[in-house]
């Protein structure tokens, strides 16, 4: 942060929480549910032309089902290498191939690993809470210093302090929005 004065460590600050909030929204976008989703997917890389590719810029990608995944690559010549980054991606899938499309069964969570989907969901999210604190404690220095520095009064060095505090929490709760969404999905609750 760059900022040398108290509105624009604010609007700093609320820029970098909002991109926290957004890649635990991606990450917890990728556990899967038993339900059918492309987004599970996001992370599969495919070895292909040569390099290693995401699945969605060589594959298009449909649920015609609730549990079924359906992707079709634009080019065929690459299914054997789209089936086997399915294969080996750490989500525990079992693609079948009939030369067109690579259809991929979303098999039913057993309630065990509901609940080990459910537990790494919250140490994603308490990642992402823990991620938000030490912006606020950046901004809280930088705010500090600029009183130091005579550049601000304490009043308005309390009044910032309480505004990304507010930040801060409103940050805070959209994680535990999040992550309780996703604890719906997962434990049914």
């Amino acid at each position: 942060m760059e900022a040398n004065d108290v509105k624009g460590i604010q609007a700093e600050i609320k820029k970098r929480m909002d991109a926290q909030i957004e890649f635990v929204r991606k990450e917890l976008a990728g556990v899967r549910t038993g339900r059918a989703s492309t987004d599970m997917l996001q992370s599969v890389m495919v070895e292909a032309y040569g390099s290693k590719m995401p699945i969605n810029q060589v594959a298009t990608m449909s649920i015609p089902e609730p549990a079924l995944i359906v992707a079709q690559p634009f080019d065929p010549s690459i299914m054997a290498a789209l089936e086997r980054a399915v294969r080996l991606s750490d989500l525990g899938l079992n693609p079948a191939s009939d030369g067109k499309v690579l259809r991929i069964p979303i098999p039913s969570l057993t309630d065990e690993r509901r609940k080990e989907l459910s537990r790494h969901v919250h140490k994603m999210a308490e990642e992402g809470r823990n991620h938000v604190r030490v912006l606020r404690r950046e901004a809280n220095d930088k705010i500090k210093k600029l009183l130091k520095e005579h550049k601000i009064s304490e009043d308005d060095e309390k009044r910032a302090l309480d505004d990304v505090q507010r930040v801060t929490d409103a940050h805070v709760k959209m994680i535990d929005d999040l992550q309780a969404k996703k604890d719906q999905e997962l434990l049914g609750r």
